[in-house]
């Protein structure tokens, strides 16, 4: 059999079981107080700190067992327990919140376009997803929200703020937004339902990529289509001397993804490790066999983060790419998506996993090995000087012979 295609066998296997994997079912429970009781079983069976942020978690389980009445006593119950984990990647799902996020998985979703994520006690854009209304309108990672239609978002939880800027198609949201060394500045967003566009080749600026370099713009790892997407491109384009990977504002999505996409690179060695609450350590490893052998830069930004980070810290370690840009985002944790009864859901914060050095990058992000800085005139101006430096480092690559590291 072909070795490329067989690869590629192993790589859809791969994606199906990992997929499977992270969406589990949790549908036993029929009354308010058992969905209850069974988010708080879930937690505590699977949530990666033991301690669950060093407190009493048994004094949660009976605490509303004469309040609750109702599925939304119930939502107000969990919204509650969660909140004091402190994790604002663990978070309740109602059914409608449950129903977006699972489509975005399958591809489209209704909103602005962004990614959020609270750090240091803010709500801060992670990045925009590409050609957005929120793109559009001139959001940035690393954006602060200051308030939502007027609210102020002090104190507010990621799925809280979700649901605020969600909306109805073609009505509007109002961000208050605070941008490093600027005034706070109103930016008025219409939505619209949002196309997830994971893989595209097309240059986010004026400039032309050479002719013998092959540009990958990878904006999200969420898509189930998005690792196959990757795949086709790379071999449809075996005569190109060079590869660029783009992850600027990616900010992440399916881990079976970021798998997926190393092992195409990978002849061998670690992808990545999970660990456990209970310090049970898996390491994913690279299937024999290469799609591509040529020359590998990946390109990094503040807003690249989660999956991004796994695959930067793959190509990284083993030595297959040179990383370009800026410090990442800095997630290193892994959520289980689990499904409750009435279609609501909960994700859970399972592992932590570190880069196959066993560096752990939550909170501290990957650091490119050449970094570029990226100012707001060169925004403006669409002056990438951070892609024309990947450019030539990979026409430097190229000229050194370079070969995958096994």
């Amino acid at each position: 059999m072909n070795k490329l295609l067989k690869k590629s066998i192993i790589f859809f296997t791969l994606f199906v079981a990992m997929f499977a994997w992270a969406l589990k079912s949790n549908v036993q429970a029929a009354t308010p107080i058992e969905m209850y009781d069974n988010v708080w079983r879930l937690i505590n069976s699977k949530y990666v700190d033991q301690t669950n942020n060093e407190q009493n978690w048994h004094k949660w389980r009976h605490k509303y067992d004469n309040v609750i009445k109702t599925d939304e006593d119930a939502y107000v119950a969990i919204d509650t327990m969660v909140a004091s984990l402190n994790d604002p990647y663990t978070k309740f799902l109602n059914p409608k919140e449950f129903q977006e996020e699972t489509s975005s998985i399958k591809g489209s979703l209704k909103g602005i376009g962004i990614q959020i994520g609270v750090k240091d006690g803010k709500l801060m854009v992670i990045a925009p997803i590409e050609d957005t209304p929120a793109e559009k309108a001139g959001l940035l990672a690393d954006d602060e929200i200051l308030s939502i239609d007027g609210k102020s978002t002090k104190g507010i939880t990621v799925d809280k703020a979700a649901d605020q800027i969600r909306g109805e198609e073609g009505t509007q949201v109002t961000l208050l937004i605070k941008r490093k060394n600027m005034e706070p500045k109103e930016y008025t967003i219409t939505r619209a339902e949002i196309e997830i566009k994971s893989v595209t080749q097309k240059v986010p600026t004026k400039m032309e990529v050479p002719e013998d370099i092959c540009y990958i713009r990878l904006s999200s790892f969420i898509s189930r289509n998005a690792a196959k997407e990757v795949a086709d491109i790379i071999n449809n384009n075996e005569g190109k001397k060079a590869f660029i990977i783009d992850l600027r504002s990616n900010p992440g999505g399916l881990l079976s993804n970021a798998i997926y996409i190393s092992d195409m690179f990978l002849n061998g060695g670690a992808i990545v490790s999970t660990v456990d609450r209970d310090g049970y350590k898996e390491t994913q490893k690279a299937t024999s066999g290469v799609l591509t052998t040529k020359p590998l830069v990946v390109l990094l930004n503040k807003g690249s983060a989660s999956a991004s980070e796994i695959f930067s810290g793959a190509m990284k370690d083993n030595k297959r790419a040179v990383l370009v840009g800026t410090q990442s985002f800095g997630k290193g944790l892994v959520q289980e998506i689990n499904k409750l009864p009435n279609n609501a859901g909960i994700n859970i914060t399972i592992q932590k996993y570190l880069t196959p050095n066993g560096t752990d990058i939550h909170k501290k992000g990957i650091t490119p090995d050449v970094v570029v800085e990226l100012t707001d005139d060169e925004v403006k101006n669409k002056d990438d000087v951070q892609l024309k430096k990947a450019i030539e480092v990979a026409q430097s690559l190229e000229r050194k012979n370079y070969v995958v590291s096994k």
